[in-house]
């Protein structure tokens, strides 16, 4: 079994639910470092308990961030091995982990990511709506007006968006998207991984509906498809002339060809054979 090596910080993920999850390296790594930095280390004592590890924890969380970075700096320093861990999920979404990681990164100090298990992308590839690009948003501001303010601000977004909620702010959270439009889709994964496990798709309007008789309950992932933007096709004209522009500029035929196809998402060998119409 190959140790860990001195002064490496381990971003290692943990089970969100179904301690099934953890794997093997997470669980050999958690039992070779030196120290186990954890948000809350009667949680992480129980995980650490069943899979029989017996490192001992240091507390890291948001409350003791400003003063435990310098003190795990320090031990990193003199090559020990740390390894930083959350309740659930990887250290840094939405959880504590960020400035430690950014410190190691600017004092040069190794930090090497053990992956593992994420509601972000477990209730992304579940949800049916688009993966191949999407934001995470984490949890949105807990203040309406700036909630919806924030909300505004997305409605234009194309890229499938990506929420966490609370249970007990569900509902207004789902009034709150209906900025977005009431049909558009959404999926709402439930308690991911865990024995209640539930994934619900309908759009907004219909999520309202469906848990204004009922509690929600559990940690949620909101996946909600990005806005479906229409553009208009430029006329020959007006391709021509930004085609002029770009070779004015000092661009080839093909180089300009290739940017304009990306901003018009227009076949580039249609705008090519534009831009071989063109005199010098």
């Amino acid at each position: 079994m190959p140790a860990p090596h001195s002064g490496t910080l381990y971003i290692v993920g943990t089970p969100i639910g179904n301690l099934e999850d953890m794997t093997f390296r997470a669980v050999r790594i958690l039992q070779t470092v030196d120290f186990i930095a954890a948000e809350d280390t009667r949680h992480t004592g129980k995980l650490l308990q069943h899979f029989q590890v017996a490192t001992p924890q240091i507390s890291y969380h948001d409350h003791n961030r400003q003063s435990r970075t310098p003190e795990l700096l320090e031990r990193l320093h003199k090559g020990k091995t740390i390894a930083l861990v959350t309740d659930a999920g990887m250290p840094g979404i939405s959880d504590p982990g960020y400035e430690l990681v950014k410190a190691c990164a600017d004092e040069g100090i190794s930090v090497v990511p053990i992956p593992g298990p994420s509601a972000v992308i477990a209730g992304l590839t579940a949800s049916g709506l688009r993966s191949d690009r999407f934001v995470f948003e984490g949890f949105l501001p807990a203040k309406p007006q700036l909630r919806r303010s924030h909300l505004e601000i997305l409605k234009t977004e194309s890229r499938t968006l990506i929420f966490y909620e609370a249970p007990h702010r569900l509902r207004q959270t789902l009034q709150d998207l209906a900025i977005l439009g009431e049909d558009r889709q959404v999926v709402l994964a439930r308690e991911l991984t865990k024995l209640h496990e539930e994934i619900w798709r309908g759009t907004i309007g219909q999520a309202i509906a469906h848990y204004r008789d009922r509690e929600p309950q559990g940690e949620f992932t909101l996946v909600v498809a990005g806005a479906e933007l229409t553009q208009p096709i430029p006329s020959e004209a007006a391709l021509k002339t930004e085609l002029q522009t770009l070779l004015k500029q000092g661009l080839s035929r093909s180089e300009a060809s290739r940017q304009l196809a990306q901003q018009t998402s227009l076949p580039r060998r249609q705008i090519y054979q534009l831009a071989l119409s063109l005199t010098d």
